[in-house]
């Protein structure tokens, strides 16, 4: 195994000033999900969560962005049942069900739970983990070659990272069915139509470097905001988002991005406000 870390987290602060995180997949030759990578990511996110920027960039290094889980993951939790079950020896269902658990407490939902934008940049081939990764950021941009896929019907098993849940809320169901249960690969143009990605770039990285810097000189507090009322949605349905606002947008009153923002509509019209995240 290489000492090399199998991503790169690097921050910068664009001309105006806004704090923009890029979080790269480089763990070559196929960025595969490895114990690396999954390690890798978790220190990556809890640094992110405890200091977080006005904006992630996801993005990938390499011909593809991820050619999925390396299987060797799951090799460790396929051994037979000792032949005298003990408390002390979890069995393959409950390591298979810890492993998810675990992935979803310190990857998607962290991820999910940033209080900024999060990009997603898709150049080629997106697999597994690395599209259910995708799926939980907030936008998804693709290069017109990049291809997507959950494949893990290969080995017996279901997207187990909120894939099929997070397509679902995108594409809708019958399309996450067929998607996830055929494995087959779907192109950027497909998953446009079907709104998963939102929209198609020569120059993917360029396009979501751009995007992601606009983002971060926003309303930062607004944006967080926006990321809270959209989660009430989700998990209670419009009844349950409108329970939520009112305090959620009634706190960004206390904002000194939104005080200068009235101020300079008033006095200079729109458009013409900067932010600074407070």
């Amino acid at each position: 195994m290489s000492d090399t870390k199998a991503t790169r987290l690097i921050r910068e602060t664009t001309d105006a000033g806004a704090e923009v995180a890029t979080l790269t997949l480089a763990n070559p030759p196929l960025n595969l999900f490895d114990q690396s990578m999954l390690d890798a990511l978790v220190e990556d996110l809890a640094e992110l969560s405890a200091d977080p920027p006005r904006a992630v960039l996801l993005r990938a290094e390499g011909k593809l962005v991820s050619g999925g889980v390396d299987v060797h993951v799951f090799d460790g939790l396929l051994s037979p049942t000792p032949p005298t079950p003990s408390a002390a020896i979890p069995s393959a269902v409950d390591q298979g069900a810890e492993l998810w658990r675990t992935l979803f407490a310190q990857i998607i939902h962290p991820l999910e739970a940033l209080p900024c934008p999060v990009v997603f940049a898709a150049h080629g081939l997106t697999l597994t983990a690395a599209f259910e990764m995708a799926l939980a950021c907030d936008i998804i941009l693709a290069a017109p070659k990049a291809k997507f896929g959950l494949v893990e019907t290969v080995v017996g098993l279901t997207p187990s990272m909120g894939g099929p849940q997070r397509l679902a809320e995108r594409a809708g169901s019958g399309r996450a069915r067929e998607f996830v249960m055929t494995g087959d690969l779907y192109d950027a143009a497909t998953m446009a139509e079907w709104g998963v990605v939102n929209a198609i770039h020569d120059d993917v990285d360029a396009a979501a470097k751009d995007l992601t810097n606009r983002l971060a000189q926003g309303p930062t507090r607004a944006h967080a905001a926006t990321k809270q009322i959209i989660e009430a949605w989700r998990s209670g349905g419009v009844a349950h988002a409108d329970s939520v606002t009112p305090e959620v947008s009634g706190a960004l009153f206390d904002t000194a991005d939104l005080r200068g923002a009235v101020r300079s509509f008033l006095e200079a019209g729109p458009g013409k406000a900067t932010y600074t995240g407070r």
